[in-house]
């Protein structure tokens, strides 16, 4: 426990001390420091939406209670997009004429690109701790780009779960995508991914969200010879497809991204979930001393020991101490957008994080703060998410850093 909360102390410390000295907020600026949150609080991907806001609302809690911005608190403008494009893009604009400095968001990429022109052309800074389509990061030119992420987007996780698909002696793969932009952008990454390898998919199965029966789908790729299922949409869907196998007695694995992890896809399927293999940047296991703290301080705070997604909790608590250590490192008289922007790219000090220890976690070419060195396959085992390999589970004790574009 000592150690635990000396890796709270340390790290709002780091956060007094890289306030400018001598800064005064600018006259007239009195009162919060409002910070935008969106992302899904109720509906199909509330199980992620809400981890999210969790993980935000646990590190605000943290830097408050050391002074905030120069004895301003920090204070949360919290909007609920639903999983809808159109209502997010709604109240994104809302978020910038409310006046945040900064908003932190998005779990579902059709969402994301439905709204994120509007942070961009107010150039407010967007961190997005949770959706992971690639092309999010890569409308704008990265120099010019108000849009960060710190989580692993597919164009890492894509290639990550073909190459542990290889390294199993699994070469003739299904594919099923939902139709929505990250399904879509999933497949592109997971085809990229695959021809890599010189592979192709032996099948490929496309379906719209709220599907409730791909039986006839399944049956087709059975025929085409496949033997593993790899599958990008959402919990529910996911549940759909694993049940549909598994009716079936198809005995295939079945691998996606991230999204394998979720509550609603391992209760809804059940037994049907049981080995799934999945993309993780973070094991709910007190693997190391920080997150060992993290996970204490959640269940305290949230009272319930199991976080339903922890990636999206752990993710988010970082960018908001990623965001905090930016906003902290600048006089008043800067504490707008484009101050912002640069304080990100240019960070005084490392942070130490929850997922990993951000040294430079961006740069003004460079908008992902996470690499492919950092992930881990997860499993699910007893319907709880565990190290599919016990070799990760002994890596992940020891922090691994950002490595540049490439490198293991």
């Amino acid at each position: 426990m000592k150690s635990a909360v000396f890796a709270l102390v340390f790290a709002l410390a780091s956060l007094a001390l890289a306030a400018p000295a001598g800064a005064q907020a600018t006259p007239g600026t009195t009162g919060a420091i409002r910070i935008g949150v969106i992302g899904p609080l109720s509906g199909p991907s509330a199980d992620f939406g809400l981890p999210m806001l969790n993980g935000v609302k646990l590190a605000i809690d943290e830097i408050n209670s050391f002074g905030g911005y120069l004895g301003r608190p920090l204070e949360l403008v919290i909007k609920d997009d639903q999983a809808n494009p159109e209502l997010g893009l709604k109240l994104s604009q809302e978020l910038v004429r409310e006046k945040v400095i900064a908003t932190i968001g998005f779990c579902n990429t059709g969402v994301a690109m439905k709204s994120i022109d509007v942070f961009q052309a107010s150039r407010t800074p967007l961190i997005v701790p949770c959706t992971t389509g690639t092309p999010v990061t890569t409308r704008f030119p990265p120099a010019e780009s108000y849009i960060f992420r710190n989580a692993p987007p597919d164009a890492i996780q894509a290639p990550f779960m073909v190459d542990e698909i290889v390294a199993r002696g699994w070469t003739r793969v299904a594919v099923f995508a939902d139709t929505t932009g990250y399904g879509e952008g999933g497949l592109q990454d997971v085809r990229r991914a695959l021809a890599k390898k010189g592979l192709e998919p032996a099948y490929v199965g496309r379906f719209d969200l709220g599907v409730t029966d791909v039986t006839e789908q399944l049956k087709e790729a059975r025929k085409a010879g496949a033997d593993v299922i790899f599958i990008y949409t959402i919990a529910p869907q996911n549940a759909v497809i694993a049940k549909g196998r598994h009716a079936l007695g198809w005995k295939v694995p079945q691998v996606g991204a991230w999204a394998l992890s979720f509550p609603l896809f391992i209760d809804g399927a059940k037994e049907a979930a049981e080995g799934s293999l999945m993309a993780l940047s973070f094991v709910a296991e007190p693997t190391n001393e920080r997150r060992a703290t993290f996970l204490a301080r959640y269940a305290r705070k949230f009272e319930g020991p199991r976080i339903p997604v922890p990636m999206a909790a752990a993710q988010a608590y970082d960018a908001t101490y990623l965001l905090a250590h930016a906003v902290l490192s600048l006089p008043g008289d800067r504490l707008d957008g484009p101050g912002i922007k640069a304080a990100l790219e240019a960070p005084k000090r490392p942070y130490y994080g929850v997922v990993t220890t951000y040294d430079k976690p961006f740069g003004s070419q460079d908008k992902e703060a996470l690499s492919a060195n950092m992930l881990v396959v997860g499993t699910v085992k007893n319907g709880q998410v565990t190290f599919a390999h016990a070799e990760d589970a002994t890596r992940n004790r020891i922090v691994q850093r950002k490595q540049a574009a490439g490198g293991l």
